[in-house]
This record gives C-alpha cells, sequence and structure tokens, in this order.
C-alpha cells in the first residue's frame, strides 16, 4: 500500500490537493496530513480525488467546528482525530503527530512502524532506535506549503518500506 504523507499546508489549498493529486496518480490510497491545515476548506478539494485523509491539527487549528461538519460532509473521507492519531494502514501501525520531539519520543518506544510529524516545515525520513533494540521509521514531510523552503511531501511505499521525500513543483 502507498499513502501520502503531508503537513503544515497552512491554508495553501491547491497545493496541497496538487500533492495529494500527484500520490494518487503514483497508486497512494491513503494520505496522512499532520497538522497546520488551519481552514477546513483547505481540505474541500481532497474529497473530490477521493482518498481517505486521517488529519491531525497542529499548533495552528483553526475552526474545529468547521472541520468536524466537513468530515461529516465527506461521507467518511475526511477524518479528524485532534491532536495525534495512532492508525493502520496497509498492515503498518502508524502514530501521527504535529510536533517533531513528541513524534521522536513515541518512535522510542518500540510501539509503531512508524511515526509521522510536521511542524519544522524540514523534511526528514530517518529510522529512530527504539527501546526494545528494534527500528522505527520517523517521517517529517515538510511543508506542503513550501514556507521557509520547497515544497515538499512523502510517498510511501508501506510493503517495500520506501520513503521519497517529493518536490511539488517537479514531484521527485
Amino acid at each position: 500500500m502507498k499513502i501520502c504523507i503531508v503537513s503544515d499546508s497552512h491554508d495553501r489549498a491547491q497545493m496541497l490537493a496538487n500533492a495529494v493529486q500527484a500520490a494518487k496518480d503514483e497508486g497512494a490510497e491513503a494520505v496522512v496530513h499532520c497538522g497546520d491545515v488551519i481552514g477546513a476548506q483547505t481540505l474541500v478539494p481532497l474529497i473530490e480525488i477521493g482518498l481517505p485523509v486521517h488529519v491531525i491539527h497542529g499548533n495552528n487549528l483553526g475552526d474545529a467546528m468547521a472541520l468536524w461538519k466537513l468530515c461529516k460532509r465527506s461521507e467518511g473521507l475526511i477524518n479528524y482525530y485532534g491532536a495525534d492519531v495512532n492508525i493502520e494502514l496497509g498492515g503498518q501501525k502508524i502514530f501521527a503527530t504535529h510536533y517533531p520531539h513528541y513524534a521522536k519520543g513515541i518512535a522510542c518506544l518500540g510501539e509503531f512502524d512508524m511515526v509521522c510529524c510536521g511542524h519544522s516545515h524540514q523534511a526528514v525520513v530517518e529510522k529512530q532506535k527504539t527501546i526494545n533494540n528494534g527500528e522505527c521509521w520517523l517521517i517529517n514531510p515538510g511543508s506542503v506549503a513550501g514556507l521557509g523552503g520547497a515544497a515538499t511531501w512523502i510517498l510511501a511505499d508501506l510493503a517495500s518500506q520506501t520513503f521519497e521525500i517529493r518536490h511539488l513543483l517537479d514531484n521527485k
């Protein structure tokens, strides 16, 4: 299973939609958004793209009620979890939070295959050692809005455990 991992869209709906559409075109079946959507309207174009979206809020919450209403209107496509989420996709246990320091701490526990975060606007893919002598993927897709640098997102292939940092303008 391939998934699209994004974060920090900061109301840039078209940039977010472009990344998700590019991921879908390459076989992605779901989206994990690691926070800082801000306005619920940012997610509206994703309904038409048709992939399930798992989203948390980050430090820029926006209007939580509008986000809940959008989830209801999306008929199950957009799923909002609050500050963090523990989900399973493609047989992988995934934890998503907005903050990298929190993500690193959760990854150390060894309870997840992958921990995703955002906030720093810097794309990073690394393995984190766990307290049970294992490893956990620690994934930060950077900012899909391109704030403070390149607009980035990650195409993850959960079956092969490959994670590609993509740049929005050239999709590489």
